[in-house]
């Protein structure tokens, strides 16, 4: 195995403990008059494979924006460890009861009260190419990808609202 694959055997590894430490995070997708909109989600409980996946109504507002605008950040938080994170990609529907039925939960059916077969139940698929956390120190970790980092000297927020220079030692979570 190469140190490329093992690295992101690792970020995966790590993904799938937040994920499974947070249980729920915000979906944002860009609306059809490009707003941002975020909603609460459940995530799922399977080991993170490079796709995350959540269930929603073919006629919502949110598969209509991610079939415009597929870019999506999903983020949440571990509370015990102080760890968010934020993790970005591609969104699409897809129809796939038997994947439907392998990800069911109990809990989704405030929502869609007759389990997987609950009419007009897609399914959207999340398909991350960037992921980040920020741990309670601040240090910010790249754990998928690098796209979304500022290029060596350009600025980038910091705390206060002060510019620093990619690159430069960063101390505070609050990075944007």
């Amino acid at each position: 195995m190469t140190d490329e694959a093992m690295a992101v055997g690792a970020a995966r590894e790590r993904i799938t403990e937040l994920i499974r430490a947070a249980g729920s995070c915000t979906l944002t997708t860009i609306s059809l008059d490009g707003r941002l909109v975020g909603r609460p989600m459940l995530l799922q409980r399977a080991a993170f494979d490079g796709e995350l996946w959540f269930f929603g109504y073919a006629r919502s507002a949110t598969v209509r924006q991610l079939r415009v605008n597929p870019e999506v950040e999903v983020s949440f938080a571990d509370p015990e460890d102080q760890v968010l994170v934020s993790l970005s990609g591609t969104a699409r529907d897809d129809h796939d009861p038997t994947r439907a039925a392998q990800l069911w939960r109990p809990e989704l059916a405030t929502w869609f009260p007759d389990g997987p077969a609950t009419p007009g139940l897609m399914l959207i698929a999340v398909h991350v190419t960037t992921a980040r956390c920020w741990e309670r120190t601040g240090r910010r970790q790249d754990l998928l990808g690098g796209a979304g980092s500022a290029p060596p000297g350009a600025s980038v927020f910091a705390p206060g609202g002060a510019s620093v220079a990619a690159g430069a030692p960063r101390d505070h979570a609050t990075e944007r």
